[in-house]
Formats: C-alpha cells, sequence, structure tokens
C-alpha cells in the first residue's frame, strides 16, 4: 500500500521530533552486539531525512545521544562516539546533495573533540540548505537546557538588564536551544517504550505523541507514513473547545 499517496500535503507538521529507540534490543534479537544496532539505525536516519524531503516536513529533530547515555558502559559510548564521527563524515555530503541543512542542540563541549570538529564543518558546509534542518540532540537532555536558560536569564538580571516581573514563557523559549526552531507538532518514539525521557520537556508542551513497537532499525518510510497519518487524524486544539476550532 502506497502510505505516502494518502497524506494530505496541506496538513504536515512543520517540525517533527523522534525519539530513536530499540537499537540494542534489536541487535539483540539478531545475535549481535548493541553497536551493531545502532549501525543499522543510521540507515533509519537517512530514510526518514529523506522522507521529510519527499513529503514537506521542514525540522527534523533526532534524540541521537542524551546526557544520561553516558552512564553507558564505556565500550558502547566510545562506540557510539566513533559511529557518530564516521556517520557524519560519511552522510554529509549526501545530506548536502539534497538541500538538508545541519544542526545540533546540546552540551556539545562534552563531546570528544573529533565530534566536535565533524559536526562543525558539515554545520558550515549545509548551512545554506533549507529543504530540511536536520537537529541532532547530541549529549542533551531537557532539565540540562533549562537550567542553562535560567543561568542565562539570572545574570541579565544581577546585570540590571532586566527585571523580575518581565520573566514570561516567550523569554524561557528565546533562551533555549531551540529557540531558532519552530515548537514540533509531532512527537515519535519507536520500540514500545511510553515516555519522553527528559526529551523537549518545554517545547513538547502541545505537541501530538506517537508511540510505536516498533524498534528503530526497522523504522522506515512506511512505518514514518503512518505516524504522518494518525497526526493528521487528531484535533489539535490548545486548550479550545472542538466547537471553537470548526468555527474559525
Amino acid at each position: 500500500m502506497d502510505l505516502q499517496a494518502s497524506i494530505d500535503k496541506n496538513n504536515i507538521p512543520k517540525h517533527v521530533a523522534i525519539i530513536m529507540d530499540g537499537n540494542g534490543r534489536w541487535a539483540k534479537q539478531q545475535g549481535e552486539d548493541r553497536i551493531f544496532g545502532h549501525h543499522e539505525g543510521v540507515n533509519s536516519v537517512r530514510e526518514i531525512v529523506e522522507a521529510c524531503g519527499e513529503i514537506g516536513v521542514k525540522y527534523l529533530t533526532l534524540y541521537a545521544f542524551s546526557t544520561e547515555n553516558w552512564n553507558r558502559p564505556k565500550e558502547e559510548v566510545d562506540g557510539l562516539m566513533e559511529l557518530l564521527v564516521a556517520t557524519i563524515s560519511m552522510e554529509t555530503p549526501n545530506l548536502h546533495k539534497k538541500g538538508v541543512r545541519l544542526q545540533v542542540i546540546g552540551d556539545i563541549l562534552s563531546l570528544p573533540a573529533s565530534c566536535q570538529t565533524e559536526l562543525q564543518e558539515s554545520i558550515d558546509l549545509t548551512a545554506g540548505n533549507s529543504k530540511v534542518t536536520l537537529i541532532l540532540a547530541l549529549s542533551y537532555s531537557s532539565k540540562w537546557e533549562i537550567t542553562e536558560a535560567v543561568k542565562k536569564i539570572a545574570k541579565q538580571v544581577e546585570a540590571g538588564e532586566l527585571k523580575s516581573e518581565n520573566i514570561r514563557d516567550d523569554l524561557i523559549q528565546n533562551n533555549l536551544s531551540t529557540h531558532a526552531y519552530p515548537n514540533p507538532e509531532l512527537m515519535i518514539r519507536t520500540s514500545g517504550e511510553h515516555r519522553i525521557s527528559n526529551f523537549l520537556l518545554w517545547q513538547l508542551a502541545y505537541a501530538e505523541f506517537y508511540f510505536t513497537d516498533v524498534f528503530w532499525p526497522d523504522f522506515r518510510k512506511n512505518e514514518f507514513y503512518k505516524a504522518i497519518l494518525s497526526y493528521q487524524n487528531r484535533e489539535r486544539r490548545f486548550g479550545k473547545t472542538s466547537e471553537q476550532i470548526s468555527n474559525n
């Protein structure tokens, strides 16, 4: 079945965020180690970025490595960092060719120097692209992000540049690492888990959530289109009633 043909191109979420979960469990099912699952997950990333370009999703944020992931076994963390460097180096020419702009959010300075270098080179190369903005959340957690925003605002208050009574939600939003992007309308999590794991807590306030049992390495275009179709079958009210939405 051609699911893409069923999608209403006039009702596409501008920004989709994904928690790419299940690489390790998928690998275990194959009798392989966890890193094998992460390698296979790269293929899913490639397909979903391509799918976004095909149907008109302008922003895609992928939860690639959380601050909590540093607590995983050293060999897995080391393997993930090596995979990250190799993948960025390998995939950047193709991303650039397809008009994808690469961006990163998170505590980037905590990443190995080689990762920082590859990321910056890719960011610089793709800076002029506009078809899809691919945002990698690396060494990221929402609590870290919100804490950093509070620190920035506190410094402005201490310097006399800002009065505390003028602190509003738009000020907080503008001090988040995602301030340059629209908030996601759809958040997808793979592998059957039903939680958001410290991911974009502020930004997902009014997002639609889509959970699937499919492990990330098996999450390809058709699975993504299922999520988009589910989104299109929902009524987004933002605190209003159905009647108010209909009257507008």
